[in-house]
């Protein structure tokens, strides 16, 4: 960040984060603007990209300057696009400041802006420079947004390491309680994990989908009730309750599974049920928006018993319906 041009990212309720970046900055960009976003999911349009390319352009910034983003997954998404089409690609470095961004979203080079017809349907893959996780960012984070959080990190735990998951089961309330320790044992496993599966699929041709586990459902319940009145990771962990409601249908997980996963999602704060004002039908045309349909063929990750996961194409709607249903109407 020595003698380059900086543009920092950011929405409102990050401003005393801003204040401390700005002190340990100090004068060492050879220039620094600022760009407030809307707050919350919002942000995450073409008109707000647009808008912050207008402010890289206005601070004449060229290629070999820097954007920082400071903030949760709507602030890294939207700032590692604009990196990414910024005179055809610049450089930048997340700062997440969500448990969720850090675990999950900042990590991986996913960009992406939504649509109204459908979440991250426009972006690009365009990794950061680096990514910096300061637990102490956390100490504000209200309750729900942690929770939200959780959701991702439960999701390492089902997909890739079912020790991971036992862990997680008898360390939820610590975690909960922003136990800065057990914090970072949770955030570096994470990170080791999801490290691994980008580094063998960095573009999403095979295994990197197993990362997307309950993210079909999760995204239709976004597209549903509006972007940011369901935090993702809460879509996110309805839709992996539907996703393991499909498994056990199917014979891929056990009855004792399944019930841990509700308990697991339930002790971290987290929905057990999607949208009481969505039916089931409402979910497979918004699905088949999804950017995991491939010839026409919805495919779902659902995950093999836990510590596994598989990716699915041939699920029927009516197996579908019937897995939000028994969602809906489970009483773990």
């Amino acid at each position: 960040m020595q003698g380059r041009d900086l543009v920092i990212v950011y929405q409102a309720p990050l401003s005393q984060h801003l204040d401390t970046l700005l002190t340990f900055l100090g004068d060492a960009p050879k220039s620094l603007v600022s760009h407030q976003l809307p707050n919350g999911e919002q942000a995450k349009n073409l008109g707000e990209l647009e808008r912050l390319i207008g402010t890289l352009i206005d601070a004449g910034l060229g290629r070999d300057g820097l954007l920082l983003a400071l903030g949760g997954g709507v602030v890294g998404d939207i700032t590692g696009f604009a990196a990414a089409c910024y005179q055809r690609g610049m450089d930048f470095i997340q700062l997440p400041t969500t448990l969720l961004s850090q675990v999950d979203s900042a990590v991986g080079g996913k960009t992406a802006v939504n649509h109204p017809m459908g979440k991250n349907l426009i972006g690009a893959f365009h990794q950061p420079q680096a990514v910096f996780v300061d637990l102490d960012w956390l100490d504000t984070l209200p309750d729900n947004e942690l929770s939200a959080g959780l959701a991702e990190v439960i999701k390492y735990g089902v997909i890739a390491d079912p020790e991971f998951f036992v862990w997680l089961e008898t360390n939820m309330a610590a975690l909960r309680a922003k136990d800065k320790t057990l914090l970072t044992h949770a955030i570096e496993r994470s990170l080791t994990i999801k490290a691994d599966i980008v580094s063998q699929d960095e573009r999403e041709q095979g295994v990197r989908a197993h990362l997307n586990l309950g993210h079909t459902f999760g995204h239709a319940i976004e597209a549903n009730q509006g972007y940011g009145n369901w935090l993702h990771g809460e879509a996110v962990a309805a839709g992996s309750l539907m996703a393991a409601e499909l498994a056990k249908a199917r014979g891929m997980l056990d009855d004792e599974q399944l019930s841990r996963l509700y308990r697991l999602n339930q002790a971290a704060g987290l929905p057990l049920k999607g949208p009481s004002d969505m039916t089931p039908d409402q979910y497979l045309p918004l699905m088949m928006r999804d950017k995991k349909v491939l010839a026409g063929k919805l495919r779902l990750v659902l995950p093999q018993g836990i510590g596994q996961a598989v990716v699915v194409s041939d699920a029927t709607q009516s197996e579908i319906l019937d897995a939000i249903k028994a969602v809906q109407t489970a009483n773990p």
